[in-house]
């Protein structure tokens, strides 16, 4: 489990500064290996509160380049940490003192991948129901404000209901 507080902020236009940033620099590592580089979760929908970390899925142009994706980010200074348990997706911690962001690879068929986009652009284009997650995410920090696995658990049925109309 992290140690840190779940800290839930106001939405920041910064972050899509800060995900080009950090898609420029991953991008220039990872290559052709690539085939797209997304910024995923809540700080990639406007006015969406959330806490002010970065998400980042890269889909791989194909699925035998995981063991070169996996060699290119280490040298950038990741560490591989394996699917923790979600199938399809291969986490990778950031480097000390970077921007505070998740980064994910997934293979080309990855459903995680396009679970992430779907539920990133149905609440773009639904800024209410955006705002309902919002809220939902605030009472919840404060309720498990030292436990990110039921902070997270909490939000699931959000989510799948979400997902549930696509």
């Amino acid at each position: 489990m992290n140690a840190e507080p779940v800290l839930i902020a106001d939405y920041d236009p910064k972050w899509v500064e800060l995900y080009e940033v950090l898609r420029v620099r991953i991008a220039g590592a990872l290559g052709s290996v690539a085939a797209t580089i997304e910024h995923v979760g809540s700080t990639a929908i406007p006015s969406l509160a959330a806490k002010p970390i970065i998400d980042i899925d890269v889909l791989l142009a194909a699925e035998s380049s995981l063991g070169e994706a996996i060699s290119r980010l280490e040298e950038m200074g990741y560490v591989y940490q394996g699917n923790l348990g979600i199938a399809e997706r291969d986490a990778f911690r950031a480097p000390a003192g970077d921007i505070p962001h998740h980064l994910y690879i997934c293979p080309p068929h990855s459903s995680e991948f396009r679970k992430h986009l779907a539920f990133r652009d149905y609440l773009r284009a639904h800024p209410e129901e955006a705002a309902a997650y919002g809220n939902l995410k605030r009472a919840l920090a404060l309720q498990f404000k030292d436990d990110r696995s039921a902070y997270t658990a909490g939000k699931g049925e959000f989510v799948a209901e979400i997902l549930s109309r696509m």
